[in-house]
């Protein structure tokens, strides 16, 4: 009897606590139902024009980049410019001690003075045997000998004059001047140091950076993309659709100046996989220098573009979602595509979504596929003002 009525309590006990937690529920369920729909953010998709931004690193050189280099073996007598100096063509940058090319200068004009005596000598005797020859006084044997010999002595004053202005032109070697326009270099060398035309290292270098190239490099892929984007049949037509690129300096900046692409290399280098393509940019203010690393910023102008914030998308297992407003101000998780090229922290849709689609822009980590909510309308202003500005 004692058993019978434990059983019947401990059953009466259950039934009371599942009673209890059946109204609990239920009390939740209606509190979350008096609440209604919880509240999200959400906006309007539009077209827009817009354009991206692609970044190459590249490396900066001058127009004219040119190693001075001895001609002569001899030391340094003097040095005229100082580095970084701008110099113009013509000027004078250094000279070199070599005495012996001014040896055979002198040697070379006192051959030229021995060779016109000569020569005279051989016209008298000339002039002096043709008459006798008229007179058959001597034979025209001597005549013809006589001729030749001042035939003789004329080449070898014309070879004592060769001589004398390679001499000279040696001689002009030992001073060294700008073939260009532009600023010097590195000078590794002092008043004094031994030089020589074989010399690996150079005297300095003068670089013409009144403009300057920007070399930068693509791979493969990229150079496939690049000439898909701009209008043209052939790379010379595409090339001139490309708009002005910008420079990106080491220190973050802009330059002034915008330049234009003007070469793209045709050949895929097989140890790096890339091409390499060349802008242009003028350099009035000599700011640019040769040497100088910096980034080419090619722009891509996409017209009727989609662009979401990224904080409005959802990465799963490789793919991007976003949640769409549907009927009934139910969400649905719809997957969209992308371009690898992002504006800032937006993206570029390019499936998935269409104008006047509206969706969810953040706060939407606990939301579920086919959730009601109570969406609160954000401006496209609001939206895109980082873009905007």
């Amino acid at each position: 009897m004692r058993k019978v009525t434990t059983l019947f309590f401990s059953v009466s006990i259950g039934m009371l606590i599942a009673s209890c937690g059946n109204k609990d529920a239920d009390k939740k369920a209606a509190a979350a139902a008096a609440a209604g729909p919880q509240s999200y953010p959400v906006f309007t998709v539009n077209t827009q024009n817009t354009t991206l931004d692609s970044d190459y690193p590249a490396t900066i050189e001058g127009i004219q980049n040119i190693d001075i280099r001895p001609k002569v073996d001899g030391f340094i007598e003097k040095i005229f410019v100082d580095e970084g100096a701008v110099v113009k063509k013509g000027q004078l940058l250094f000279t070199i001690n070599a005495p012996q090319y001014e040896q055979q200068v002198r040697t070379a004009r006192a051959a030229i003075s021995s060779a016109e005596a000569d020569v005279n000598a051989a016209q008298l005797t000339v002039n002096k045997t043709r008459p006798l020859v008229e007179k058959d006084i001597i034979s025209k044997y001597d005549l013809d000998a006589a001729q030749l010999t001042l035939q003789s002595r004329k080449a070898a004053l014309a070879q004592a004059k060769a001589e004398l202005v390679n001499a000279q032109v040696n001689l002009g070697y030992t001073s060294v001047k700008s073939p260009v326009d532009g600023v010097v270099g590195s000078i590794p060398f002092r008043n004094g140091s031994l030089v020589s035309s074989t010399s690996t290292q150079p005297l300095t270098t003068v670089s013409n950076i009144s403009k300057v190239y920007a070399y930068f490099s693509l791979n493969e892929k990229q150079l496939l993309d690049f000439s898909k984007n701009y209008k043209g049949n052939t790379l010379a037509q595409q090339m001139k659709n490309i708009p002005a690129v910008s420079l990106v300096l080491a220190d973050g900046t802009v330059y002034a100046q915008n330049g234009k692409i003007e070469s793209i290399n045709g050949q895929i280098n097989t140890s790096t996989g890339s091409a390499s393509l060349r802008a242009t940019f003028p350099n009035p203010s000599s700011i640019l220098k040769n040497g100088a690393s910096a980034s080419v910023r090619v722009p891509q102008h996409i017209e009727n573009a989609i662009l979401i914030p990224q904080k409005s998308t959802i990465d799963l297992q490789g793919k991007k979602f976003v949640y769409v407003l549907g009927d009934s101000a139910k969400v649905i998780n719809t997957e969209i595509e992308i371009m690898d090229l992002a504006k800032g922290k937006f993206y570029v849709v390019t499936k998935g979504l269409k104008s006047g689609d509206k969706v969810v822009l953040e706060g939407f980590q606990s939301l579920k596929d086919g959730t009601k909510i109570k969406p609160e309308e954000k401006s496209a202003d609001s939206v895109y003002a980082e873009i905007k500005k």
